[in-house]
């Protein structure tokens, strides 16, 4: 598969994991249904550390992620209430596929 693959990794403040996870989810839903570009986005919780979360997400290019994905309305809404339950803002990072690996 083409595109791209962003790692998203999140840090929950400790007493808001289930919170943070629900958030996260509710948000991933809307994204795959309003964004057709998304090619699809994975939600991993940290079997040690519930806190941490990561998002595996697929998209066309670093700059479909970082341009018109983060001005939606939904994202930017997320960003706004994410400080009630995350401990700081996400480590995003790029990642080319490497093919016949």
């Amino acid at each position: 598969m083409g595109g791209m693959v962003v790692l998203v990794s999140y840090r929950s403040l400790p007493e808001h994991a289930d919170t943070a996870a629900r958030e996260i989810g509710a948000l991933i839903a809307t994204v795959q249904s309003l964004e057709p570009c998304c090619g699809g986005i994975t939600m991993l919780q940290d079997a040690i550390d519930p806190a941490r979360i990561t998002l595996i997400e697929r998209w066309p290019s670093q700059e479909a992620f970082l341009g018109p994905h983060m001005q939606q309305p939904h994202i930017q809404a997320f960003i706004q209430s994410a400080g009630a339950f995350l401990a700081a803002p996400p480590e995003i990072s790029f990642w080319n596929p490497v093919s016949g690996a």
